[in-house]
């Protein structure tokens, strides 16, 4: 679905990465959440590519990039890491510092990114989350309910790996079709694309490792943040989904205002699928915020 943009693939300490790079312009990365691919910016890119060179690209363990293993420490399956793969992806396409717009996992890959890597991220909008350590921490039934997929994945090997194996299309529409709008908001070949995908071998254990670490690894990451009093220092846009569990469950502005010096925010009149389901106006967004001041230093 986005065959206009030329595919290419980045090897990074043994993991191939997969990207499509195409328009002009300042360069902006765009990184997908769960349980998608870069397809999820097939509305979207486009638009943003007659005004940026955009840089998509499937994090380790979706869409087609590397399945790493599994490890004890759930290292291999980090922000930290996939937040490395973003600036060797980047580096690969000749970009040293660079825009951030990302949704769901991958928004919480580009606040690491941020944090990690000040240097090379010059601003950053993320899709519809609060930071990960304030959604576990201030976890209610309500979110529970919701986001039940955050405490099924990271139950021991092999059980969530052998039922998401067992069926992965059904994974897929169980997760995206629960959501405020249903199925409805996908084109059936970007739906597919989501199916063909978790169905790749590896899928199952890399997604269950994803959020292991965001439950385990990931948290320490930000505890240490949090206790060096680390802040995000580019300007931060945030945007959430009215009709989503996050707007729902979390104050998402005063959250990120503990997290970060610059930033702005406010909702859209969708779900958490925001590239999907309001594509027109996450163009509009983007373009107002990324071209305000596209030659800001660090």
């Amino acid at each position: 679905m986005l065959n206009a943009f030329a595919a290419h693939t980045v090897h990074r300490e043994g993991v191939s990465l997969h990207t499509r790079v195409g328009g002009e312009g300042p360069p902006l990365l765009l990184l997908h959440g769960h349980p998608q691919s870069m397809v999820m910016w097939h509305r979207v890119a486009p638009a943003l590519a007659k005004h940026f060179t955009v840089v998509l690209m499937d994090v380790r363990g979706y869409g087609d990039s590397a399945r790493p293993a599994p490890d004890a420490e759930h290292i291999n399956h980090s922000k930290r890491e996939m937040a490395l793969d973003a600036v060797a992806v980047m580096a690969h396409h000749g970009f040293d510092r660079f825009g951030v717009l990302a949704h769901d996992r991958g928004a919480r890959v580009a606040h690491r990114l941020a944090i990690d890597q000040p240097q090379a991220v010059q601003r950053l909008m993320l899709l519809d989350i609060a930071p990960t350590l304030a959604m576990y921490e201030q976890t209610s039934e309500a979110f529970a309910r919701a986001y039940w997929h955050w405490f099924f994945l990271i139950q021991p090997p092999p059980l969530p790996e052998a039922l998401i194996a067992s069926d992965p299309a059904r994974y897929v529409r169980s997760v995206m079709g629960s959501r405020h709008a249903g199925l409805a908001p996908f084109d059936p070949a970007a739906l597919a694309e989501y199916e063909r995908c978790a169905a790749l071998p590896g899928t199952a254990a890399s997604v269950c490792e994803d959020y292991r670490a965001s439950a385990t690894i990931d948290l320490e990451h930000d505890r240490a943040d949090v206790a060096l009093g680390s802040m995000l220092k580019q300007p931060l846009r945030v945007l959430w989904g009215e009709h989503g569990t996050v707007a729902r469950c979390f104050d998402v502005l005063a959250l990120w205002r503990e997290r970060a010096a610059n930033v702005s925010g406010h909702s859209l009149p969708c779900g958490h699928y925001i590239a999907e389901e309001a594509p027109d106006r996450l163009v509009d967004e983007a373009l107002s915020f990324f071209q305000t001041h596209p030659k800001e230093q660090p």
